[in-house]
């Protein structure tokens, strides 16, 4: 799998636009999507809940790649 480390410089991102922002959907629609239908997990669970706020520390996963907060 391949990891890749997101820097954010606000409090949280959501993980819709994460998914976007790290290349792992291309677009915002794709990301819901893909959340919605249980296809991505936040810290090794899966997670439905396309406004998830993600933050330092948090690892999303989706098909082979891992996204990680910075």
């Amino acid at each position: 799998m391949k990891a890749e480390k997101i820097k954010i410089d606000s409090e949280f991102i959501r993980l819709q636009d994460l998914l976007k922002l790290g290349g792992a959907t291309d677009t915002g629609g794709h990301a819901k999507l893909a959340i919605q239908d249980g296809e991505v997990k936040v810290n090794g669970e899966i997670c439905t809940m396309r406004g998830k706020k993600m933050r330092a520390g948090d690892v999303a996963e989706f098909k082979d790649l891992s996204l990680i907060v910075e």
